[in-house]
């Protein structure tokens, strides 16, 4: 049979007749994802009418807060580095225009605008909220233990340079007279220093790392899958991450139903503190903890971690880790892109709920 060549023309169509939504393939990944991301955000519908009360009145029409939340959620799955790259893609890109909830002719937002709206949704805690209701889908779907978890603290580093880190009093010249930007050769504290950038940011090592301005990311994860339940940033120091975890799994504790039912937590030997194990002990939280025995007696007990338990706990708290390195190379969340306690806070937070999100995608194939 006889094949003749096809001639490279282009005619476009002066009206097309498909929907947005048959240009995406059935099984596509996020599909099963924007179902759940949609259904949190219908819980969250009270939130974002309070948010938009004040400016009822006289007010123009700004970005829709779930189409807002949806295009994050786009720029956390994708690896998108930055806001102004978001907008271009979704220019041109049918899927994400498809996730968001634009349509083919809809005006794509200006980045700057994106930007000041998405302030809104920092400001009014939105971000917590919506991984708040993802937990709780995970929660309906029977994915979380509620009783059996583990936690961990990664470092973050912060969007600022050695340079920014300079005296509190705003004195050019440090103790030995160097000038403020030149690091080398100067002692330099977070007590008497800080970054003129990021103020927030703590000069901070942890092992063999280099001393860089950092923050410290907190999750709190469920055993039975590792999903996260509690995510947190604090500011970088030696006790943050124990200090985090008694909030954390207060928290958990707190919202058992049944008081009685017996928690356990697994952490590293870093948790393996004296004060830390009291304070679980204090919560009636049994710490499963790995004992530390280098130079010291363990603050865990014996019975304690030659239990059976205490055996899958420590099998189960590596799954902390796929989060954290989730986070670092698809989220991007290794350096944050923005500055301050809170902002970072929610990034994380939104990185974290992403996560899940894929996660339970993930785990929904299984089951079929």
């Amino acid at each position: 049979m006889k094949i003749m060549r096809g001639a490279d023309t282009f005619t476009e169509s002066l009206f097309s007749m498909r929907k947005l939504d048959d240009f995406i393939p059935p099984s596509h990944p996020l599909r099963a994802i924007r179902v759940m991301a949609n259904e949190a955000l219908a819980k969250m519908d009270r939130l974002f009418a309070g948010m938009y009360e004040a400016d009822i009145k006289g007010g123009r029409p700004s970005i829709a807060p779930e189409k807002l939340l949806r295009a994050m959620l786009i720029q956390v799955l994708y690896s998108i580095r930055s806001e102004r790259q978001l907008m271009e893609q979704v220019q041109y890109n049918l899927l994400f225009r498809w996730f968001i909830g634009l349509a083919m002719d809809d005006m794509v937002w200006v980045p700057t605008v994106f930007t000041k709206n998405r302030e809104r949704l920092i400001k009014h805690d939105a971000v917590i909220e919506f991984f708040n209701e993802v937990v709780a889908i995970a929660q309906k779907k029977d994915l979380l233990s509620g009783e059996h978890f583990s936690v961990d603290g990664t470092l973050i580093q912060a969007w600022a340079g050695h340079k920014s880190f300079v005296r509190k009093d705003d004195d050019d010249q440090d103790d030995e007279g160097s000038s403020a930007g030149d690091f080398k050769g100067s002692k330099r504290s977070n007590e008497t220093h800080q970054s003129s950038t990021d103020p927030d940011a703590r000069l901070y090592r942890k092992g063999k790392t280099g001393s860089e301005l950092r923050y410290m990311g907190h999750t709190l994860t469920d055993n039975r899958h590792g999903l996260v339940v509690n995510a947190r940033v604090t500011r970088a120091d030696g006790h943050a991450e124990r200090e985090a975890a008694k909030i954390m799994i207060n928290d958990a504790r707190q919202a058992l139903k049944d008081a009685g039912a017996e928690i356990t937590l697994a952490a590293d030997k870093g948790y393996d503190a004296r004060e830390f194990i009291e304070a679980c002990h204090e919560m009636k939280v049994t710490p499963h903890v790995a004992q530390n025995t280098s130079g010291r007696r363990s603050a865990v007990a014996d019975t304690i971690s030659s239990s059976a338990g205490y055996a899958i706990s420590q099998r189960k708290r590596k799954l902390i880790e796929q989060g954290f390195g989730w986070a670092k190379t698809v989220g991007r969340m290794r350096q944050a892109m923005v500055r301050g306690l809170k902002k970072v806070d929610q990034m994380f937070v939104l990185n974290m709920a992403a996560y899940n999100l894929v996660r339970l995608r993930s785990l929904a194939q299984v089951r079929l």
